[in-house]
């Protein structure tokens, strides 16, 4: 009895402890190694979310979390002034799984200005199985280790096709950037067993950590949200908004974040709906997002999940009050149309999705001024096709009579461009002439559909989608009344970065008699 009695003793201190909260601490890892050494100082105001409270470490860098230690997901927000270690996946070092605090170590930032800093965008990679993973290996990743290394990434959702079994073959693949990676789960990244929504990521934060990031740096503040809210058992399954927890969040982070900064908001399912009529993304969760970002002179959205790449402005009309039309930039998938479409030489589809932009990944510049830039790089252009660059896409009839009604006409894909872009063309030389926007499908993929629809065979595993209406398509009539012969188009469009890029596509005009 003795004992027992001594024993619960002892444990009322312990228990005392935890129900006034845990401490741990953050410091400055001067050398690297881990370890708090002698003279490495903690941090003071880096702040930490545990999924319900946003805490700030003290004068001595220590903070505080109070509550059940079974609790969620740590995020620690990296601060402008440092950078993070990586974890043994490759991961940043700034989250912890399964309750509790722990001490994190920041290393000192050795980027202090923010002109020049590019993130690379990537959307739905969305990897259904082992071959499917290969894809993603070679066209996006291997082509990427040969180009200037981004400062930060982001991938946008839909991380897997559904299989969360190759999230560690995911992680390695990503590893070998040797960039910060920040991942946002999407509709494809669910547990579906769940059942209910807060059980729904479970798979996902073992893996990725937190579903509620940020993320500064000079000049840049990074939010991404889990804004798939899962419905099981009924239909549509999920639908695009957010949680009360996520809100809370933005309450108490959002009034640290300098004015001057481009605030981004990093999500998977658009902010915007796709069809009118249609809720994809709740409007009153919609409306409570606008509200809190209002008031930011600088607010860029990032959203996937569309397998397409566009542009959209909010305005009053979707709940927009700001006081500049709110940009979302519907980023294009990684997968393209989910890795279909006739195969390369290299053995991996192409594809090609259904407003005719090809697979690839974006990259956001920033400017040092809350300005930005974005582009975007298809993944299997090689430069050796002078109607294909990494900016435009063109075709054209290959011949037409002499004399016919001009009726037919060079259509420029321009990726990334606005509605409002300069696209111009000339033929032989002549005076550049501007070229009209055109809403309708991509012909390029309408003529890869009729290769499909005409083949006795099976070109590749799954065909190309069929050409949608694109955003960015443009169109000029081609001139019939020139001399017989071949004829010389080029189109030039200027790109994000103000300098106009070039491609080039011939045709040719032949005599005829009836």
């Amino acid at each position: 009895m003795r004992l027992l009695l001594l024993l619960f003793a002892l444990s009322i201190p312990f228990a005392d402890a935890w129900a006034a909260g845990s401490t741990c601490r953050v410091w400055e890892d001067r050398n690297g190694n881990q370890r708090q050494d002698a003279g490495e100082p903690g941090l003071a105001g880096v702040q930490l979310h545990d999924g319900r409270q946003l805490v700030q470490t003290d004068a001595d860098g220590r903070y505080r979390l109070s509550g059940s230690k079974a609790h969620g997901t740590l995020l620690l927000i990296k601060p402008a002034t440092h950078a993070l270690p990586s974890r043994a996946d490759g991961l940043p070092d700034n989250w912890h799984v399964g309750g509790g605090c722990r001490d994190f170590a920041l290393l000192p930032n050795p980027h202090g200005d923010a002109r020049g800093f590019e993130v690379l965008l990537l959307a739905d990679s969305q990897t259904e199985d082992a071959t499917e993973l290969d894809y993603f290996r070679r066209d996006i990743i291997e082509p990427l280790l040969d180009k200037p290394r981004a400062r930060l990434g982001v991938t946008l959702g839909d991380l897997v096709d559904d299989n969360l079994t190759l999230y560690p073959q995911l992680k390695a693949q990503m590893a070998r950037l040797a960039t910060p990676w920040l991942h946002i789960p999407g509709n494809h990244d669910l547990d579906f067993e769940a059942a209910d929504d807060a059980g729904s990521l479970l798979s996902y934060h073992r893996h990725f950590g937190p579903d509620t990031l940020a993320w500064e740096e000079p000049g840049l503040v990074f939010v991404g949200l889990d804004d798939v809210i899962y419905q099981p058992g009924a239909s549509p399954r999920y639908v695009g908004g957010l949680r009360e927890d996520q809100f809370a969040f933005l309450e108490a982070y959002l009034p640290s974040v300098p004015k001057d900064a481009l605030l981004v908001l990093g999500v998977h399912i658009p902010l915007f709906d796709k069809e009118a009529g249609v809720e994809t993304f709740r409007a009153a969760d919609r409306k409570r997002l606008f509200a809190l970002l209002r008031d930011f002179p600088h607010v860029l959205v990032l959203s996937g999940h569309q397998h397409t790449l566009g542009h959209h402005w909010h305005s009053a009309e979707s709940g927009w009050h700001g006081a500049q039309p709110l940009h979302e930039f519907n980023v294009g998938a990684a997968c393209g149309a989910f890795w279909s479409g006739a195969p390369n030489a290299a053995g991996i589809p192409d594809a090609t999705m259904a407003d005719g932009t090809p697979n690839g990944y974006a990259r956001l510049h920033l400017d040092g001024d809350g300005s930005y830039r974005l582009s975007w790089h298809p993944a299997k252009q090689d430069g050796q096709d002078a109607a294909f660059t990494q900016v435009l896409r063109l075709h054209a009839p290959k011949v037409l009579r002499q004399g016919a009604y001009p009726a037919w006409g060079v259509y420029a894909n321009v990726f990334a461009a606005p509605p409002d872009a300069q696209v111009e063309y000339r033929i032989d030389g002549g005076a550049w002439q501007p070229m009209q926007r055109f809403v309708g499908p991509d012909p390029w993929l309408a003529a890869e559909n009729a290769r499909d629809d005409d083949s006795r065979q099976l070109r590749g595993y799954d065909r190309s989608p069929e050409a949608r209406a694109s955003t960015h398509l443009w169109r000029a009539a081609l001139d019939t009344r020139l001399p017989i012969g071949i004829h010389h188009v080029e189109v030039r469009a200027q790109d994000a970065y103000g300098q106009w890029q070039k491609a080039a596509i011939d045709y040719r005009l032949e005599a005829a008699s009836r």
